[in-house]
């Protein structure tokens, strides 16, 4: 009789030998899907932003998650990365002296972590359970702890490592940015760019703030020129007729109307680049700086999404359940093969 090494040594080249023949069907990776055309997110300018960690106090206000302390004190919410609970940070770029902000050599600079709203996500692809979800109209990559299951397959799957499980809960759930949707029917937008002083978070379209980003990006470092902040109203939008709703705020096309924020500065001197614009197939946030973005932290990502490959090897796999019936058939196979057949003379001996 072989050993159980012999065994699991059996089972898993019978399961990878299965799992051979079921992927030797030819299986073409379908297309990276784009953003929606309506989709909703946010631009970030590292250039505008002063590391207040406003939109951080904001997010754990609108999503009403705990502190999180980093400090024996634990007089503050001290959070050193986005976690289950803390779905949004600021994080800062520090070089030599430190002496000219968002400057490579001696200089510091600061950048928004917080999840991205992929065109083609790939948490949402990878979830066996479709507790992540992304929204055909407005794009919003959503969660629903109701049917997750606690896998974290998510977190595995995603680029930017956002997902993040909350190891403490007895439900086992998964903290996320989504972009306040819940909110959105009051009128309200992201909390983040609700409240930050400067502008350098921004809600709104991301066909309009990519619009915005490369109006910026053409700028001449150094001249006057205006920001808006909070949300960036499209043509549509500051032509849509103001209503009352019940609470008696007023609405223009769907977003609380406010007064006109914008303020004059200076611009920044930006890389030539719009992250977020093409990188894996295209973000709902996007972002400037004026520091290497591998630098500030962000990934170097393909313009194609890893889900178009990984979704299609999955559906090969798993469609009409081949994979599983093959693992299993292989396992049977496997475990007859070392089971030694009882002897004929004990059998004898029994009568």
């Amino acid at each position: 009789m072989g050993t159980r090494r012999d065994f699991l040594k059996g089972v898993l080249a019978g399961g990878a030998a299965a799992t051979a023949c079921a992927v030797a069907v030819p299986a073409s990776a379908r297309e990276t899907r784009p953003r929606p055309p309506e989709a909703l997110g946010l631009l970030y300018d590292g250039t505008l932003c002063v590391g207040c960690k406003a939109c951080v106090a904001a997010c754990k206000t609108a999503n009403e998650n705990p502190p999180e302390f980093s400090t024996v004190d634990h007089l503050w919410d001290t959070p050193l990365d986005t976690s289950g609970y803390t779905f949004n940070i600021i994080k800062m770029y520090r070089n030599g002296t430190m002496d000219v902000k968002d400057q490579e050599v001696n200089g510091f600079a600061f950048m928004k972590t917080s999840c991205m709203h992929c065109g083609d996500p790939s948490c949402v692809s990878a979830c066996p359970v479709s507790a992540m979800t992304k929204n055909p109209v407005t794009g919003v990559v959503g969660y629903n702890p109701d049917k997750c299951i606690g896998c974290r397959y998510c977190v595995a799957a995603c680029p930017f490592g956002i997902p993040k499980y909350q190891y403490d809960s007895p439900t086992g759930r998964i903290g996320k940015c989504e972009l306040c949707r819940h909110r959105h029917e009051e009128g309200h937008y992201s909390a983040c760019a609700e409240v930050c002083p400067t502008g350098a978070t921004l809600f709104g379209r991301t066909e309009d703030l990519l619009a915005e980003a490369k109006r910026r990006i053409a700028m001449k470092p150094g001249e006057m020129n205006r920001f808006p902040r909070g949300h960036l109203l499209s043509a549509q939008d500051r032509k849509a007729q103001v209503t009352v709703n019940a609470k008696g705020v007023k609405i223009r096309n769907g977003w609380q109307e406010e007064p006109d924020q914008s303020y004059e500065t200076q611009a920044g001197k930006y890389l030539q680049h719009v992250y977020g614009e093409k990188e894996y197939g295209g973000t709902q946030v996007l972002k400037l700086s004026g520091v290497n973005f591998e630098k500030v932290g962000m990934p170097n990502l393909p313009p194609d999404a890893a889900a178009a490959m990984s979704e299609t090897i999955q559906h090969t796999l798993y469609g009409n359940l081949i994979m599983p019936f093959a693992v299993l058939g292989a396992m049977t196979y496997v475990a007859k093969r070392n089971v030694k057949p009882d002897d004929d003379s004990s059998d004898k001996g029994g009568n």
